[in-house]
């Protein structure tokens, strides 16, 4: 069931999309060489409580942490740990959602550790983040998820990446993940129809590689890349609107 937000609903999840852009923002500030990613949770579990909201993944479904910080091989779903720490040229996805009156915010960023990486590296993460705003802008009444998984598959297939095929993005507001799922590769078929009032992610993890990746036994948890090599994902939260798009998740 595909649920449709009224204006209340709207608003406090455009409270909950402002306070998750506001923390990656923040945490922004303290991707550096030498921090751990669990300083990084720690950081972002402060200033979420700081602001009156509660983080969604810490104890989802026995998520262990406040957020997810992925390394380099590792496509989603990184636990932070004390030993993980950052080194020049690795990349880092932090993914934030915080709960807000009842209401979700999710987003995540890529972010390259000390400002450089080799230059495939330093592509990957600029295709990925612009593949989120192309699969962004096909939002619109009328259009269909499938025109969001299309849009971003004819930009990165050509240019020899792995789009993940085993976890999308999904619909989001009082539940963490809702329906409709959002694919970011090509569907032969007719995806879910837009409609005013839908709110969902798009968050495109696009692999140097293959696409296939593998899940922990050992946490659970953890998806990594089957090849080894790097992967990249952008998140926002979208709004779909009478005429197009807001994007709830904005700085």
């Amino acid at each position: 069931m595909i649920y449709i937000k009224n204006k209340t609903e709207i608003e406090k999840m455009r409270a909950a999309g402002k306070l998750a852009a506001r923390l990656l923002e923040y945490i922004s500030g303290y991707i550096r060489p030498g921090i751990s990613t669990l300083e990084i949770n720690d950081l972002c579990e402060e200033f979420t409580k700081k602001h009156g909201a509660k983080s969604a993944p810490l104890g989802y479904k026995g998520f262990p942490k406040s957020v997810c910080t992925s390394i380099n091989e590792v496509v989603c779903h990184g636990i932070p740990k004390a030993t993980d720490i950052l080194k020049e040229g690795d990349i880092v996805n932090v993914d934030v959602t915080p709960i807000v009156e009842g209401y979700h915010g999710d987003s995540s960023r890529t972010f390259i550790v000390g400002g450089k990486s080799s230059a495939e590296v330093e592509r990957l993460v600029q295709d990925a983040e612009r593949s989120m705003w192309i699969g962004i802008e096909q939002v619109k009444p009328g259009n269909r998820v499938s025109d969001i998984a299309n849009a971003i598959d004819d930009y990165l297939t050509p240019k020899g990446y792995g789009i993940v095929r085993d976890l999308m993005g999904h619909g989001i507001g009082r539940g963490f993940h809702e329906e409709p799922q959002v694919p970011h590769f090509r569907s032969n078929r007719k995806l879910t129809k837009l409609e005013p009032g839908m709110t969902f992610t798009i968050e495109p993890m696009v692999n140097l590689g293959t696409w296939e990746v593998n899940f922990s036994r050992k946490d659970g948890w953890t998806v990594t890349t089957k090849d080894g090599k790097w992967s990249a994902q952008f998140e926002h939260t979208v709004l779909v609107t009478e005429k197009g798009y807001e994007i709830l998740t904005l700085p």
